[in-house]
């Protein structure tokens, strides 16, 4: 158990867990550092802490605290210089046609028979895949700081995709998104170019896209999305120098 000194985290502790089977990593153990109590993270106090490296899944807010590695990153891009690349403004227009909508957190079966077909899809014997009505419930659409879904739909009304984001003080949270994995296109990537462009249109400077893992393929991609920023040994700092 410890205490972070930056200001207004004096209410919270921090505890480490046990090891872990590292889910990025073969062979590797894993361990998180974990905020609690949970009550007490709101939109604010949890804003500070994803400037400290935090993330959550659910009511769990934690960062990567492992004996021997740091290959987790935390990484947000610099929305206000982000420049597309070829490909990326050709899955923008490819996709431009969707109609995204921003919703409370609620449960809809529509987004969880999308959910359990991305997993089986995209994830199969990973776990994930085999989530119930209540693991779907308290992963996506359980929060205490100000989250909301978006989903995007084709113009004829059929349900492409849903993305969950948190909003914080410095710019945008991507906690999940999932979507059609028969779908043509890059879906992920229009996604993400989405929360870019909603990142600029509420004058938010961030968005941060959780953790970078260079050495996992699952992770690497979030590379991809320039300038970014990543934070290492305490500060964040520039992934083309870090």
């Amino acid at each position: 158990m410890s205490h972070l000194t930056e200001p207004g985290f004096h209410t919270l502790q921090f505890y480490a867990t046990a090891l872990y089977p590292c889910s990025y990593l073969t062979g590797a153990q894993a361990r998180s550092q974990v905020a609690a109590p949970t009550h007490l993270i709101d939109s604010r106090t949890y804003s500070g802490l994803v400037e400290q490296g935090f993330r959550r899944s659910g009511l769990f807010t934690y960062r990567p605290h492992c004996d021997a590695c740091q290959a987790c990153l935390p990484i947000r891009i610099d929305v206000r210089h982000f420049q597309p690349s070829r490909t990326q403004r050709r899955m923008w227009r490819r996709h431009s046609l969707l109609q995204a909508r921003e919703l409370p957190l609620l449960w809809k079966a529509e987004h969880y028979a999308l959910y359990r077909a991305y997993q089986l899809g995209r994830h199969a014997g990973a776990g994930m895949d085999e989530d119930s009505h209540a693991q779907y419930t308290q992963f996506l659409l359980t929060s205490r700081v100000d989250s909301h879904l978006v989903e995007f739909r084709l113009p004829t009304g059929e349900l492409q995709m849903v993305s969950m984001i948190d909003t914080l003080e410095s710019g945008l949270s991507s906690v999940y998104t999932f979507f059609d994995p028969n779908a043509a296109g890059s879906l992920g990537t229009y996604g993400i170019l989405w929360q870019i462009d909603r990142c600029r249109s509420k004058g938010l400077p961030w968005l941060y896209l959780g953790y970078w893992i260079e050495q996992s393929r699952k992770m690497a991609y979030k590379s991809q999305y320039r300038p970014a920023q990543i934070f290492k040994n305490g500060n964040w700092i520039d992934l083309a120098t870090g």
